[in-house]
């Protein structure tokens, strides 16, 4: 029961990712709040790690504060605020429209900044806290193809960086978790994009993916779920401002 007296609000928690550090918070004694624009998979996921539901959009401030009034009211302040949700477009940069690049700095990024400043007073406080956001490898090199949202996530390890030093005599850490491809819904709608685009097979079209990873395999949610646990732990109480990619060695 290590954060047995912690609120921890997760967005993007319906589902993969989210979902995998929602469950893993809510078994170390957490109260967990998930958030996501989904209605069906959170109040799934909720029924099965007794989390609260709160449906809404990042990219919506005066939502989310909504949102937010309701997760206080139901499990107290917030202690631990993850940005996790996100979504990644794939086209050509040529092709990308203005619009396009938008649709991914708002969910990716301003998503990321949202939540961050909604929960921030919260943690201030409280004397203590944590702000975690799940970036990507994205966020520390770039890939073809997906220059939006590599853009986004660069600009999470900014934000990242910048507000861990703004805060880093408060007791609150600011960090960023950035996986690989992680083998999720989001991971199978990349799969199928690639295979709309080059007609290659579905083993094919992973195995290109996977190739990325030196170990040759995608990462799985628990390992990034596992990394929220120790960023929010008291032994990590000096990392702060850091970008901690889980790869397999992918540089």
């Amino acid at each position: 029961m290590q954060f047995g007296n912690k609120h921890v609000v997760v967005t993007g928690g319906g589902t993969g990712v989210g979902a995998a550090v929602a469950t893993a918070f809510s078994q170390a004694g957490a109260k967990v709040t998930i958030f996501g624009r989904h209605e069906e998979p959170l109040i799934d996921t909720a029924n099965k790690i007794n989390a609260t539901p709160i449906a809404c959009d990042v990219t919506d401030r005066d939502g989310l504060d909504t949102a937010l009034t309701r997760a206080t009211a139901a499990n107290g302040p917030v202690s631990i605020s993850i940005a996790n949700a996100g979504a990644a477009l794939s086209a050509p940069f040529s092709t990308m429209s203005s619009s396009d690049l938008s649709a991914m700095i708002d969910v990716n990024l301003v998503g990321v900044f949202n939540l961050w400043q909604a929960c921030l007073p919260q943690l201030m406080e409280q004397g203590w806290g944590r702000l975690i956001a799940v970036a990507s490898t994205a966020g520390l090199k770039g890939y073809q193809y997906v220059s939006g949202y590599c853009a986004a996530k660069h600009g999470v390890i900014g934000l990242t960086r910048s507000v861990a030093l703004e805060l880093a005599r408060t007791n609150i850490t600011v960090n960023a978790i950035c996986p690989g491809f992680v083998d999720t819904p989001l991971l199978d709608r990349s799969v199928e994009n690639i295979i709309q685009k080059t007609g290659i097979s579905h083993r094919d079209a992973r195995q290109s993916l996977m190739a990325n990873n030196p170990q040759n395999r995608f990462i799985e949610a628990d390992e990034v779920a596992s990394t929220a646990l120790w960023l929010a732990g008291e032994g990590a109480r000096g990392v702060n401002g850091q970008a901690i990619s889980i790869c397999g060695g992918e540089t």
